[in-house]
C-alpha cells in the first residue's frame, strides 16, 4: 500500500483510530469508485459500498445500470465489503431533471453533473448514509479535502488532467466534514494499476461520459420529448438568413454540430474571411432567432466579462477582491485563467478575465480558485 495514500486518508478523516468507524462508498461500478472503497478498507475503515439508481424511464432504457450494478457488486465481492441498492430516481428528477428542463426551456444551458453532486450524492445519499449510521461516505472523484483550523477547503486532484473539483463546487462546509475523497493525491493510471493488482474484473472498464439519462440518443432527440419543436431562422449577425433550426433551446453557444449549414456558400459579408464551420454565437429567445457566425475567433465568442448569481462560497466567506488576481473557468475541460472579481455582493458578482474566454455560456457555471483552492462559483447569465 502506498505510504501517501494512507496519509491522504487518515489526515482527510481527522482521526488516526479508523477501525470503528463506518463509510459508505457511492459505488458505480466503475475503476475509481471500486479502487476508493478498496483503500479504505486497506485503512482500517469499515466500509459498505452502495449503488445509487438514479434514472428510470419507461419509454428508454439509455443508462446502463443493470451491467453497472452487477460489476459494483462484483467488486464489493471482491474485496469484501457489504454492499446495497437504493434507487433515488424519483429524487433525481424532482431535485435535477426538473431544474434542468427548466433551465432549457429558458434557452440556458445547465451542467446537471453539479446539480447531481450538489443535489443528490451530497445531500440526499448523505442523509440516508447518516441514518444507516455512517461517520462518513465517500466517492471516486478525484479532488481533495484539507482541513484548516475550523474550516474544511477543496483542492484540486494532484492528477490535474482528471481534476474534477468544478464540479464540487456547490459542496458546503458540512458535507465536506462528512466526505472522503480516496483518489485526489493518486493518478488515473495509478487507479488502474492497483485494480489490476488486486485482480478486479473493471480495471480497463471505460470511464462513463455524457449524461446518463440520454445514454447514446441524439441530445436533441431527447430534449424533443419533452420540450416542443419550434422551428425558426438561423441568421448572419447582419440579418441573412442562411438556415432554419427546430427551437433555440436545443442549441447552446458555441455548438457547431448539428446546424444544418455547413455547405452553406452564400454567407454574409461580415465573415466573408472566414471559410470555416458556422457556430452559434448568439440566440434571441423571444424572436427564436440563432445568430451564427463563421469563426470561432468572431468577437461575439470571445468575451473578457461575465456575470454569475446563485453564488456559493465552499467557506462561507466571500473572498477579498481589491487588487487580488485569481483564477476561473466557465468549463470543465479547460485550463483556467486569470481573473478579477468586481461588484461582488451576496448573490451576484462580475468577473473580468485577463484574456478572453470562448463562448461563455448561460446556465453553465463559474468556478474560482485560488491556486489550488476551490473557493466557489456561480451561475453565468
Amino acid at each position: 500500500m502506498n505510504q501517501n495514500i494512507d496519509m491522504f486518508l487518515l489526515n482527510n478523516a481527522d482521526n488516526i483510530n479508523n477501525k470503528n468507524k463506518l463509510v459508505v462508498v457511492g459505488m458505480s461500478g466503475g475503476v475509481d469508485s471500486s479502487v476508493a472503497a478498496w483503500i479504505l478498507k486497506q485503512n482500517g475503515y469499515k466500509v459498505i459500498g452502495l449503488f445509487m439508481k438514479n434514472w428510470e424511464d419507461e419509454e428508454s432504457s439509455n443508462c446502463t445500470y443493470k451491467d453497472d450494478l452487477l460489476d459494483a457488486a462484483s467488486v464489493a465481492d471482491k474485496i469484501g465489503i457489504d454492499f446495497e441498492y437504493i434507487n433515488f430516481s424519483k429524487e433525481y428528477k424532482d431535485k435535477v431533471f426538473s431544474i434542468f428542463l427548466k433551465e432549457y426551456s429558458l434557452g440556458r444551458t445547465p451542467n446537471p453533473d453539479i446539480l447531481c453532486n450538489s443535489e443528490i450524492k451530497f445531500r440526499v445519499f448523505l442523509d440516508y448514509c447518516l441514518n444507516l449510521g455512517a461517520q462518513y461516505i465517500a466517492t471516486g472523484h478525484y479532488a481533495r479535502i484539507r482541513k484548516t483550523g475550523s474550516k474544511y477547503q477543496l483542492l484540486k486532484a494532484i492528477d490535474l488532467k482528471k481534476d474534477q473539483s468544478y464540479f464540487l463546487y456547490r459542496l458546503n462546509q458540512e458535507q465536506l466534514s462528512r466526505s472522503i475523497f480516496p483518489l485526489g493525491d493518486i493518478c488515473k493510471t495509478k487507479v488502474r494499476e492497483i485494480a489490476k493488482k488486486i485482480g478486479l474484473h473493471n480495471f480497463n472498464k471505460k470511464d462513463s461520459t455524457g449524461i446518463c439519462f440520454i445514454g447514446e440518443k441524439s441530445f436533441s432527440s431527447f430534449l424533443e420529448r419533452f420540450i416542443p419543436v419550434k422551428e425558426g431562422v438561423i441568421l448572419t449577425i447582419d440579418g441573412k438568413k442562411i438556415g432554419t433550426h427546430k427551437g433555440v433551446h436545443f442549441y447552446t453557444l458555441g455548438q457547431r454540430k448539428g446546424l444544418g449549414i455547413g455547405g452553406v456558400k452564400d454567407y454574409s459579408s461580415y465573415d466573408a474571411l472566414d471559410t470555416g464551420a458556422w457556430y452559434v454565437a448568439r440566440k434571441d429567445l423571444k424572436k427564436n432567432i440563432i445568430y451564427a457566425v463563421r469563426s470561432k475567433h468572431h468577437q461575439l465568442l470571445n468575451t473578457s466579462r461575465l456575470q454569475a448569481a446563485n453564488i456559493h462560497w465552499i467557506d462561507n466567506s466571500m473572498p477579498a477582491i481589491k487588487n487580488n488576481l485569481y483564477h476561473a473557468k466557465t468549463r470543465y475541460r479547460q485550463l483556467d485563467s486569470e481573473c478579477k472579481l468586481l461588484n461582488l455582493n451576496d448573490d451576484e458578482l462580475e468577473i473580468m478575465f485577463t484574456e478572453k474566454q470562448w463562448a461563455i455560456t448561460p446556465g453553465q457555471s463559474v468556478v474560482i480558485y485560488d491556486n489550488d483552492i476551490c473557493m466557489g462559483g456561480g451561475i453565468i447569465y
